[in-house]
């Protein structure tokens, strides 16, 4: 019996199907990657107040390098002069770098520290695999260099400080998933009480991933987002501190450490 009586179907018929399910799979999966870009680029904005109110600081001088944003310490208005330290720290999960500025200003202004806040990748930490010396050069002055991040940001730099030669470690609002407890590195974590996505449970459970002479230090009354400026974020506790205040003890946490 023929193919034809047998009801089968050309091969030419076949190869067709088969070519336009591939192009349709390729389709898919182009719009699944244009998708995810655009969803990238949809980020936590920074609060227009607070950035400004740090670029009229005339103890701190900020630049824009492309890579980074970095805060240095001018010695004006009785602002410290710069120490020789440097922090680079690492935003959150589709968090405007710029929401970083207020709250880290003061150790910038009290400290003499050099802080500089990277741009990361899709703007999502972990797609950021450049070299800390990507952004160190941003500061070739700075001699002593410490690393940190908020929430996924804090992932990252942990990641660099079991991997670099770096003065020491700050985490806000997260913690490791690599182990550095036996590194000796100089680690501060903190933490907000009212934190609902890194919360002090899930801080305390990861604890045993830091050396044991770790400061932790919670900020009463915080949540997730009061480490930036950048309002709220879905499935975060609520604030009941204000801003200045967090900024405050952030900035004498990251003083005593750094000092």
């Amino acid at each position: 019996m023929s193919e034809k009586q047998a009801g089968a179907k050309p091969a030419g018929t076949i190869r067709r199907r088969i070519r336009t399910t591939g192009w349709l799979a390729l389709l898919a999966l182009v719009l699944a990657i244009v998708a995810f870009v655009v969803w990238t680029q949809i980020v936590m904005a920074g609060d227009r107040g607070a950035t400004i109110e740090v670029f009229d600081n005339a103890a701190v001088q900020v630049t824009d390098t492309g890579d980074s944003i970095v805060m240095t310490p001018t010695g004006e208005d009785g602002g410290a002069d710069a120490s020789g330290e440097g922090l680079v720290f690492i935003p959150g999960a589709k968090v405007d770098p710029y929401a970083y500025l207020y709250k880290l200003s003061g150790a910038v202004e009290e400290s003499g520290l050099t802080v500089v806040i990277t741009k990361p990748t899709l703007n999502l930490a972990f797609f950021d695999q450049r070299p800390l010396s990507t952004f160190t050069e941003a500061a070739p002055e700075v001699t002593d260099w410490f690393v940190g991040g908020h929430s996924l940001g804090g992932v990252r730099a942990c990641q660099w400080a079991g991997s670099e030669d770096v003065a020491g470690l700050v985490l806000f609002g997260s913690y490791c998933a690599n182990d550095l407890s036996q590194s000796g590195l100089p680690v501060l974590s903190i933490g907000g009480s009212n934190d609902g996505l890194s919360t002090p449970a899930k801080i305390e459970d990861a604890s045993g991933r830091l050396p044991a002479d770790t400061e932790f230090v919670e900020l009463d009354g915080a949540n997730h987002a009061d480490f930036g400026d950048y309002g709220v974020q879905p499935g975060d506790g609520t604030s009941t501190v204000s801003d200045e205040d967090v900024r405050a003890e952030i900035t004498d946490a990251i003083d005593a450490f750094v000092g």
